[in-house]
């Protein structure tokens, strides 16, 4: 492995960008403004966690990377829809996502409403159409589904809009952001891993334990930069989770609890992949990326 963490990141980004613009339907396809809205919604930003994620546990069962490429895809672009949706006035009312316009105001409305559903369906096209054997396609498939859906982030963000101006117990926020942030990020991870030759239970049970970690820790860190950052550093608008009355881990812990927590976080994330040895290296370097990140 001898490419920096940096480069690999590089060479996994510029390709998930030169691979989605493919898997999306070409500019001016009618109905072109839906099409050059999704394209918006997705191209063109973004740090790519989820994709990066698949990669790097592909590299522990051998995967090939036109399956990653496409299983990479497929769940960037679930997450690209929730985003576009999130960001509606129905729901989080935010104008501004990846330092631009978010979806709603640049276009309008229903446009929003219906990019998230096209999205919603390019992801399991791009999957279905992956080169892989029929039961595990399906299992992944199913995978992302479930991911997805009311047991996962739907299901989530269901809970985060019925929390708005109440107090959560710990356990709660944590059921919370396990559905809506880390079914995901899961996913991402089991993915990558189904997309090549199988893994002992042994093995799979520890990326479970790793993806478990990072989902946590990456909420946490969220809330603690939504509390300390600035929208220009974030690309979105900052302190919306104070202003939206919004329970969150700093509001329960504290800011250096909260710190103090992702930390604990990261080190579980790494104990959880001793079984791979230096071959989960990425991994771990993604779990740093996850937790010491600024934006």
């Amino acid at each position: 492995m001898s490419a920096t963490f940096q480069d690999w990141m590089k060479t996994i980004q510029a390709g998930m960008e030169t691979d989605m613009d493919g898997y999306l339907p070409a500019a001016g396809t009618e109905p072109a403004k839906l099409h050059d809205a999704m394209r918006y919604a997705l191209l063109g930003g973004g740090k790519r966690v989820r994709p990066l994620l698949v990669y790097a546990a592909g590299e522990l069962s051998g995967a090939d990377s036109a399956v990653l490429s496409r299983a990479a895809a497929a769940v960037e672009m679930i997450h690209a829809y929730s985003l576009v949706h999130d960001d509606m006035p129905c729901m989080d009312d935010d104008e501004l996502r990846r330092g631009k316009p978010t979806v709603h105001v640049a276009y309008d409305e229903a446009t929003a409403l219906l990019v998230g559903d096209a999205l919603q369906a390019q992801a399991f096209l791009v999957l279905a159409d992956a080169s892989l054997p029929s039961a595990r396609q399906v299992q992944m498939l199913r995978l992302l589904a479930h991911a997805a859906g009311s047991a996962g982030m739907c299901g989530g963000q269901a809970i985060d809009l019925d929390s708005v101006g109440i107090s959560l117990s710990l356990e709660q926020l944590e059921r919370m952001h396990q559905l809506k942030t880390g079914a995901l990020l899961r996913a991402s991870v089991v993915l990558g891993a189904l997309a090549g030759k199988d893994l002992s239970i042994e093995e799979m049970t520890a990326l479970n334990v790793y993806a478990r970690a990072i989902g946590l820790a990456f909420q946490v860190v969220d809330d603690v930069l939504d509390a300390t950052a600035d929208s220009a550093t974030l690309g979105k608008t900052a302190g919306k989770d104070a202003a939206d009355n919004k329970p969150t881990y700093v509001s329960i812990l504290g800011l250096e609890p909260s710190r103090a927590l992702a930390e604990k976080l990261r080190q579980e994330a790494h104990a959880a992949l001793a079984p791979f040895g230096d071959k989960a290296l990425r991994l771990r370097e993604l779990a740093d990326l996850i937790v010491q990140r600024k934006a």
